[in-house]
């Protein structure tokens, strides 16, 4: 599990053969062999390392559902290590399990903020409100405006430069994954006697009778 905030951008030192090395810095400091990392939002299995890099192995799923099949050497990425057990959550839970692509169709500017909007497949859509989280490229990114496929976001500074969305232009394909508690609360809504109603939410506490 991760929190969607990004720890350093490493740099793609190779791609061959499904096999992705990436050199990196601090965060190499909390990766051994088998450890999980998000590269772009993605979850991948650490397989080796060296002082300087570590590499990860990209299954046809991932290279499916993701952009990182379009990685080569020089290209930058958004890494992030897992959440510790009892660790703070800074940005909202996100799986690292992609659930589809989208592209960015507009950049524009207010002030120092930069306002990215992206088109998304209505399966991505469905679960994506105004206020809500959306994970980019594996950042936690809070929507700001929505229509029936696309959303808004605005990029702080910090963000800008400590990731690979300061980098992005109109057309680029990015990896999106909606929050889960949106998942869970349209299944649990579609089980069969077991959607949300009043007596559920009096049962539970959430109101009073």
């Amino acid at each position: 599990m991760f929190t969607g905030i990004i720890e350093e951008a490493g740099k793609v030192a190779s791609f061959h053969s499904g096999k992705l090395v990436i050199t990196a810095g601090d965060i190499l400091r909390k990766l051994d062999t088998g450890s999980s990392i998000a590269v772009n939002g993605v979850c991948l299995t650490v397989t080796g390392m060296t002082p300087s890099s570590f590499s990860v192995d990209v299954m046809p799923e991932t290279s499916g559902r993701s952009n990182i099949e379009l990685l080569a050497a020089g290209d930058k990425v958004n890494l992030e290590s897992p959440l510790p057990l009892g660790g703070p959550v800074g940005g909202h839970l996100v799986q690292g399990h992609i659930d589809a692509t989208g592209r960015v169709a507009a950049v524009k500017w207010d002030g120092k903020a930069m306002i990215m909007k992206f088109e998304a497949p209505p399966e991505v859509m469905r679960y994506i409100v105004e206020k809500g989280f959306i994970s980019v490229d594996g950042a936690s990114l809070t929507v700001t405006a929505r229509d029936t496929g696309s959303f808004q976001v605005s990029i702080v500074e910090y963000t800008r430069q400590h990731t690979t969305l300061g980098e992005k232009r109109v057309g680029d394909l990015v990896n999106l994954e909606a929050d889960i508690i949106g998942k869970y609360v349209e299944q649990f809504s579609r089980a069969p006697g077991t959607g949300v109603t009043t007596e559920f939410l009096q049962e539970h506490g959430f109101l009073v009778s």
